[in-house]
């Protein structure tokens, strides 16, 4: 008789992976929110810092749990990765390309939105262009999960991603073809008795 495998036993490869799924799921929150806040106005005043506050907090709920992710790996007793494999791209001997491309979205996740909190020094237009990268990291996050992870056969987390996932090419779109050309001012009237 086989016994079933502790859970225990890989408790921080669980805690690891828990972390790397709600990391996916709010920076694809972060993505969705800061697409629909570029690709149109609200309509209601103030909702703009409302939105603008949401999309800084998911996002920093997002780099929190990236960092746990990675962090929650180097005590994993079967992984082993160590320092090197966590913060190097491509030295993991598990699926090297897969966590390669995790370890390169992770980084660029960072940088990107540490980046939030420079942007007076950086230049407000020179940072929105920095901040476009963050797009290119997101798909490389996606690529990684789907490469890397353990469960990316698994319905449960293809319904997750495809959920999470499913309105940024919608915001994309309007992002990109939605904004409408601003109304010019109307001119004034002639004043009544002007010459031609």
């Amino acid at each position: 008789m086989i016994a079933a495998a502790d859970p225990f036993d890989y408790s921080w490869w669980l805690a690891s992976r828990a972390a790397g799924i709600v990391a996916i799921v709010l920076l694809s929150a972060s993505v969705a929110l800061g697409l629909a806040m570029a690709g149109a106005q609200p309509r209601r005043p103030g909702m703009k810092v409302v939105l603008r506050r949401l999309h800084q907090y998911v996002a920093l709920g997002g780099l929190i749990a990236l960092v746990a992710h990675g962090a929650l790996l180097l005590l994993d007793p079967w992984l082993q990765p160590g320092l090197t494999g966590i913060l190097i791209p491509f030295t993991m001997d598990y699926r090297p390309l897969w966590t390669g491309l995790g370890i390169i979205a992770g980084w660029s996740v960072l940088v990107l939105g540490l980046t939030y909190w420079a942007r007076n020094r950086i230049g407000a237009q020179r940072w929105k262009v920095i901040h476009r990268f963050t797009l290119l990291a997101y798909v490389f996050a996606i690529v990684h999960v789907l490469g890397a992870g353990t469960d990316a056969s698994s319905v449960w987390l293809r319904v997750v991603l495809l959920a999470a996932v499913a309105p940024i090419p919608y915001f994309l779109v309007l992002r990109v073809f939605g904004r409408r050309p601003q109304r010019q001012p109307a001119q004034r009237p002639r004043e009544a008795g002007a010459s031609w």
